[in-house]
Formats: C-alpha cells, structure tokens, sequence
C-alpha cells in the first residue's frame, strides 16, 4: 500500500468520525433547551461537517456515520451530562494534524485542523451545565466521604470485628456525615453570596455525593460475613469509586486524571490505614473484645 492509499484510509476513517460527531451535535443541540447551550452545540455540529466536506473533496468518497456511537453518546450524555460527552468526542476523535504531517502536500490541512480544534476548545470552555457548576459541592461530599470513611470502617473492623454492627454502625455515622456536611456546604454557600449557586442545591449535591458513596462503601459488610474480606472488598470500592469520579472530573474540567487520581487515593488509603492502626492500638491497650 502507497502513500496515497494510506493517506485516503486515513481520511476516509476521519470523515466518519466527523461525520457521527456532527449528527450528535445536532441531536444534543436540538434537545438542549438551554439557548445559548444549543447555539455552541449547533456551531460545533456545523464545524465537524466542514471537516467532513473538507475531507471528502480529497477522497471523493461519502462514508456513513457510527450508528452505534450515536446511540451511545446521547445515552451517555443522560447519564454524565454534555460537557462530559463533548469532551469524550474530542479526546476520542484521531487528531487530524497527526494524519497530514508526513504528507508535505497536505500541510495546509493540519494547520488548519489546528486551528479549528483550538476554536472548537474554546466553544465547548462556554457550555454552561448546572451539574459542573456545582461540581465543588460534589467534590465536596465524595472526598470528605472517602477520605473520612475509609478510616471510620477500617478503624470499625478491627474495633468490632463484626460485619453486621460495622455496616450499622458505619450506617448511622455515615448519615449523621452526610446531613452535617450538607448544612456545612448550605451554611457555606449561603456566606459567600455566590449568584451562580443555590445554597439549596449546593447542599443537596453535597449529600446525595456523600449518602451514595457511604452506601457503597458499607454495602461489602452487609454481603459478606468476614470483616478483614469485607474491609479489602471496601478499599477496593474506594479506589474504584475514586479512579471513576477522577476520570469524568479530569474531561469534564479538561485537568489531569493522574494527578487528582494520586492525591485522591493516597489520601484515603493513608487515612484508612492511620485509622485501622488507631483501632488496633485502643482494642490492645484499653483490653476491650468486640
């Protein structure tokens, strides 16, 4: 295979992918009931089809979009929100200067394809999304919920030794948690007078994020009868829960997964471990057996 035809395959396979990428624009600029949302949304969708015509003038091809992708993303997006799907369609889509670099006659195209992702950057910086503006009360509730309740239930297992009476015990702490960080962040939100934000929802966001990461952290002590398996099954859920949450902050807020993902964890794990030390040393010295 020449030049020529690795150059064409090439395009060929980005024409699909712009070609999908504008129809899911256009689906989510159609559903968005937010105007100025549905504005950018439409001007992405009407870039991407430009690379597709721009595309297609070399190839003299017509391809047909993703289906399956489409489905896909506008089922995803249900579930995290447009910024997230946006930004996953960019950071899935090949990077089209990388195609045209070592075509010297094409070099044209990668400037210019440079040029629009940077343009492209900068329209999806301006998507307003209610979840991501109260994406610190969210953070908020999870670290605080990790990090406090990685120790509490590791400190709970050695201190009682009991699955069942850690998962009550872990239940009832974790609720009076949840509540007491919601009023904070409510409290909080409420002092500083930020237009962008409603104390209400703040809160509310605090501890939804905060009950559901108690209810996964607690659940592997109601399911299993050994404390020490059900201990390591919930460190496990943290990092899991962790490694999830970093990933859709890191697109979502186009920031760094390895490093919220180290700090994060470290964090937990440190305190969970401090934590199933103390729990030892007062179960040794004050003599008491659970």
């Amino acid at each position: 295979m020449n030049e020529k035809d690795i150059l064409v395959k090439n395009m060929l396979r980005l024409q699909q992918d712009e070609l999908t990428s504008c129809i899911v624009y256009q689906k989510l600029s159609k559903r968005e009931k937010n105007p100025h949302n549905s504005r950018i949304l439409s001007e992405i969708s009407a870039e991407e089809r430009s690379h597709y015509i721009t595309l297609r003038s070399y190839t003299g091809q017509d391809v047909a979009p993703n289906r399956f992708l489409i489905i896909f993303y506008m089922m995803l997006v249900h579930l995290l929100g447009i910024t997230f799907v946006v930004r996953q369609m960019e950071l899935n889509e090949k990077d089209i200067s990388e195609v045209y670099k070592n075509f010297p006659d094409t070099q044209y195209l990668a400037e210019m394809a440079a040029d629009e992702e940077r343009h492209e950057q900068q329209l999806i910086g301006m998507i307003n999304e209610e979840r991501l503006e109260y994406m610190g009360s969210v953070v908020l509730g999870l670290n605080d919920a990790l990090v406090e309740f990685t120790g509490a239930l590791a400190g709970f297992t050695l201190a009682l030794n009991d699955s069942k009476l850690i998962a009550l015990t872990g239940s009832i702490t974790g609720i009076a948690a949840a509540l007491s960080m919601a009023s904070s962040e409510y409290l909080s939100t409420k002092s500083d007078k930020d237009p962008g934000k409603h104390p209400v929802k703040a809160a509310i966001y605090t501890g939804i994020a905060y009950v559901i990461t108690v209810v996964a952290l607690v659940a592997p002590f109601v399911l299993i009868s050994s404390p020490v398996i059900g201990l390591c099954v919930m460190l496990m859920m943290a990092l899991l829960i962790i490694a999830f949450f970093n990933y859709y902050y890191s697109v979502a807020r186009n920031e760094s997964f390895k490093r919220r993902f180290t700090e994060m964890a470290a964090l937990s794990f440190s305190v969970a471990a401090i934590s199933f030390l103390i729990g030892y040393l007062l179960k040794t010295f004050t003599g008491i057996e659970a």
